[in-house]
């Protein structure tokens, strides 16, 4: 004889079961992700929390027990992992932000010490300024660029991705690519 479930399963709406449908059957989506949908798409089907784990490919009936609890309180958001220990993200977006301005300012020669940015003379002007992050490392800077979609090119400067200077006869020209973020993935 089962025990009696401390927190069932929440009846779906047709937009959630759509999208954990969606979600069990992805081939992009991580693995983890599709192995939580199957489990929550098994339990709301019926089937039992072992069942589930077995169907996701998982044993633990108890991890689906509690994926359903965190499932009833989040919703969709339950599927997706969260933070996997470590230590916590340090700089929030607004430091974030403050990276990203001091990236897209033109250096000055004599203060900044350079013509072009790279990952050392943005973190010196960032420890300098008054408004800065006195212990931001190069990690860190080249993490943020590089999700904001800049990437370091040829000329020896970071520019941001899908956007380019096109020199015309009445004089420069900024171009966005369209699509710049298909093409990142």
């Amino acid at each position: 004889m089962s025990r009696r479930k401390k927190d069932p399963l929440r009846a779906l709406s047709a937009d959630e079961r759509g999208e954990v449908e969606r979600l069990s059957r992805s081939g992009r989506e991580p693995a983890t992700v599709v192995a939580h949908a199957k489990a929550v798409l098994a339990v709301a089907t019926g089937a039992k929390y072992s069942e589930a784990a077995a169907l996701a490919g998982r044993r633990s009936g108890d991890a689906v027990a509690h994926l359903v609890s965190r499932f009833n309180r989040e919703g969709l958001e339950a599927l997706y992992p969260r933070h996997g220990g470590g230590p916590a993200a340090r700089y929030t977006s607004v430091e974030r932000e403050r990276i990203l301005v001091e990236a897209r300012r033109t250096p000055e020669h004599e203060p900044d010490g350079t013509a072009t940015w790279s990952l050392v003379t943005l973190q010196r002007a960032l420890r300098r300024a008054p408004d800065g992050l006195p212990q931001v490392s190069t990690y860190t800077i080249w993490c943020v660029l590089t999700e904001a979609g800049w990437s370091w090119q040829r000329t020896q400067t970071w520019c941001p991705t899908g956007h380019a200077v096109r020199l015309r006869k009445r004089g420069g020209v900024h171009i966005t690519d369209p699509d710049a973020e298909a093409k990142k993935s």
